[in-house]
């Protein structure tokens, strides 16, 4: 039986912990500096835009259920240091106590940090960032107070698009601004962002693409934000200009990919015996360019943490790989993709075209029925699928997940021209647009 220590308990974290506990005897202690375990980041704009009642269901675990399990749990507790070498945490409290802790086995869970830009300004009051479930509760408090009117979020991804929805359904004046030229271009091409940036203008919500932030004005409180082409008034400035790997623990020690995220193998090993990494500090397998990469997902965090749970109590398991599947819901509108985009394919090399198709969701004698846009990437070459993008008012999620294994297993374009779907006017038609974008490919 050994003992296993895990640094963090994230995503990744209480994945690994609970996989652990659930299935082996080993003994496990756990460090994190946090108040809280588990909080679903990815609801904290439902919570702050006020279509969830409050922030208890974002919670899925907690000190006490993994206390209950037979875990150790130091909870608002640093790890300063880590001898890799005598296997042996440094730890301290808030309280100012000091840990110990030898180990057989580590797993790293460090997640990622926010990234600041060095912004003149940027430490003026009402200027934030938002990840944890106290910066949630920080914002909302503010949000109370009626002199708010003006929210510049700075930072076009989808953390940002998704606060911006919900600061707008609070009633406040939003200004989106991004240096690239549209909004989530990590995901989607232009077809796609238009409709975003379309379904964002018609809510109220004010664009400013292809601007750079030159400064944040005010004194002591923020007071506007001004880029290289304007200035925008602003109570409150968000900055959601995207998160780095936290490697402060191993990164003098262990393998690090090229954005300083700890390199792993598929059993989330790292370079450095009985040391594993995973969830945002370590990269993931990527199926699309068959090679490593980072990409920053809680849906790949919680995997990683199952696959190193199970290795470091002796039972092998690789992961299988991830394609980076995600999707977005911003008022009325749904957009899933998975893979690469047609221009992020162009630019690794691959010889890559793609295929889109608009069809209604349902046969037109169906009144509850939305028109849905698919497009497909694929490599004119060899014909392998290399990414999809779909867009409703209908849920349409659950398709992306086929071209996720598609992407996968490497299949190819023609295979689905004559996939077996089934058709019910219920659901789909008997011509669906999966169909037709395979029947039309080039």
């Amino acid at each position: 039986m050994s003992k296993i220590i895990v640094i963090g308990a994230n995503h990744a974290g209480t994945a690994a912990i609970n996989t652990i506990l659930d299935n082996y005897e080993d003994d496990v202690v756990v460090f994190d500096g946090n108040s809280n375990i588990s909080f679903l980041g990815c609801g904290m704009a439902l919570w702050i835009g006020k279509q969830i009642d409050g922030p208890e269901g974002l919670f899925y675990s907690s000190k006490e259920l993994l206390e209950e399990k037979g875990a150790i749990i130091y909870m608002e507790t640093i790890v300063e240091h880590v001898d890799y070498e005598k296997k042996i945490v440094y730890a301290k409290g808030k309280d100012g106590k000091e840990y110990q802790e030898s180990y057989d086995k580590l797993i790293l869970a460090c997640g990622s940090l926010p990234m600041r830009p060095t912004i003149p300004g940027s430490d003026l009051e009402n200027v934030q960032m938002v990840k944890l479930y106290q910066n949630a509760q920080d914002v909302i408090e503010k949000l109370n107070n009626p002199e708010l009117k003006n929210i510049v979020v700075v930072g076009g991804g989808y953390i940002g698009v998704e606060l911006a929805e919900a600061f707008r359904r609070c009633d406040k004046e939003v200004t989106l601004i991004d240096c690239a030229d549209t909004c989530l271009g990590a995901y989607y091409d232009h077809s796609f962002t238009d409709l975003m940036n379309q379904n964002l203008t018609e809510h109220g919500i004010k664009l400013a693409f292809n601007q750079s932030v030159l400064e944040i004005k005010g004194n002591q409180k923020v007071e506007s934000v001004v880029t290289d082409k304007g200035e925008y008034a602003a109570d409150m400035v968000i900055l959601a200009v995207g998160f780095k790997p936290n490697n402060e623990l191993g990164k003098d020690v262990l393998k690090l990919y090229s954005n300083g995220a700890y390199l792993v193998n598929k059993k989330q090993e790292t370079s450095l015996k009985d040391v594993y990494a995973i969830g945002d500090c370590a990269t993931v397998y990527d199926n699309t360019i068959d090679d490593v990469n980072y990409i920053a997902l809680a849906t790949n965090a919680v995997r990683s943490g199952i696959v190193a749970a199970h290795n470091v109590c002796g039972q092998p398991l690789e992961s299988i790989g991830v394609q980076g599947s995600n999707g977005i819901c911003i008022y009325d509108l749904k957009m899933v993709s998975t893979g690469l985009t047609l221009s992020k394919a162009k630019k690794l090399g691959f010889k890559a075209t793609s295929v889109s198709y608009r069809d209604l969701q349902k046969p037109a004698f169906i009144k509850e029925n939305q028109e849905v846009m698919i497009e497909i990437i694929y490599d004119e070459e060899t014909r392998r699928i290399l990414g999809c993008q779909m867009a409703s008012k209908y849920d349409i999620s659950m398709g992306i997940h086929m071209f996720s294994l598609a992407i996968q297993e490497h299949l190819t374009i023609d295979k689905l021209a004559l996939l077996d779907i089934f058709f019910l006017p219920h659901f789909n038609q008997p011509y669906n647009y999966i169909t037709m974008a395979g029947l039309t490919a080039k």
